[in-house]
């Protein structure tokens, strides 16, 4: 009989984890296009920044900037080396429109990174702990009723498009 492997990473948890990780709302610098994340509500206390006010970016759908990006994720690993896998294709090249950065908001947290290889289109971020909760140990994930992610998000942030929303939720019948 061979032995079950429980990795490092592996969510211990018997349920699923409620997303009670505050909401992440992210600003930019009017001058020097600096950008600053805040979680939890906003406040008019943090406003200004090289002598300009900070707006706050609002992030759009997905749908809407479909012409200059298309963003994808999946849900791979299984039980033991559970993550996000993030995908992008530019669409619009002529407007040199380029990923930035990607942030996922998880259950307990988030992670951000930063798009330096600009031949990069892809990010896979490692899950632990309630984090990488799952139903099941189907890599990929199939993505079923059960939307062990439902709760996430993910925030994009394009040069010249703005910031893009997507969250996990997406379930299909693959039976």
């Amino acid at each position: 009989m061979q032995e079950q492997k429980f990795g490092i990473k592996r969510s211990r948890e018997t349920t699923k984890p409620k997303a009670e990780c505050p909401e992440i709302h992210f600003y930019q610098c009017g001058n020097c296009k600096s950008m600053v994340q805040i979680m939890g509500y906003p406040t008019n206390e943090f406003k200004y920044c090289c002598n300009s006010t900070i707006k706050e970016l609002v992030p759009i759908n997905v749908a809407e900037i479909k012409e200059k990006v298309l963003i994808d994720y999946r849900i791979v690993g299984g039980y033991n080396d559970n993550a996000i896998e993030v995908s992008w294709e530019i669409v619009d090249k002529k407007n040199h429109e380029r990923m930035e950065w990607i942030y996922i908001k998880t259950f307990t947290g988030g992670q951000i990174k930063y798009a330096v290889n600009t031949l990069k289109n892809s990010f896979l971020f490692a899950l632990a702990d309630e984090d990488a909760y799952v139903y099941c140990d189907e890599d990929p994930c199939l993505e079923c009723t059960f939307r062990c992610k439902r709760g996430f998000t993910i925030f994009a942030y394009l040069k010249n498009g703005g910031l893009i929303r997507i969250p996990i939720e997406r379930m299909k019948a693959s039976w």
